[in-house]
């Protein structure tokens, strides 16, 4: 059965489901960091998912990846699987600008964490709830 890590459960908010991946926001306004998650029991490396869910996660990286771009105008998009810490198989996609506060140094330990106001997180939903339709399903909340 999928349980999602307790770290990423305490830095993130649950946006919604692709059809393989659980879809979070780093609770962290300072940029648009999204992290998609496969809903596998026991996984932590890309090898250990089968070929069809290996590809199905590239198409949700992918489709996500480009949807930002578009959505924040993106100068570039960083997208990255580490698991130093959490070991859970977790895919970064972090939207970048040339005036974010770490350009162009990696995002990790740049800043402290700016929580999401509520206002922001329904601004933010509110401008993918237009752009992400056909597979993914929203969590209200």
């Amino acid at each position: 059965m999928f349980s999602l890590d307790s770290r990423l459960q305490q830095d993130t908010l649950v946006l919604g489901d692709f059809p393989l991946c659980r879809l979070l926001l780093m609770n962290d306004a300072n940029y648009p960091w999204f992290i998609l998650v496969p809903r596998r029991e026991s996984v932590s490396e890309l090898f250990q998912l089968d070929e069809a869910d290996r590809q199905q996660l590239w198409l949700e990286t992918n489709r996500l990846a480009e949807t930002l771009k578009d959505a924040f105008v993106a100068d570039k998009m960083n997208v990255a699987t580490l698991g130093n810490v959490v070991s859970q198989l977790h895919m970064h996609v972090i939207v970048r600008r040339r005036e974010d506060p770490a350009w162009p140094a990696p995002v990790w330990g740049k800043l402290p964490a700016r929580p999401y106001e509520v206002g922001e997180i329904e601004a933010l939903r509110q401008r993918l709830r237009s752009a992400l339709t056909d597979d993914f399903q929203f969590f209200e909340g």
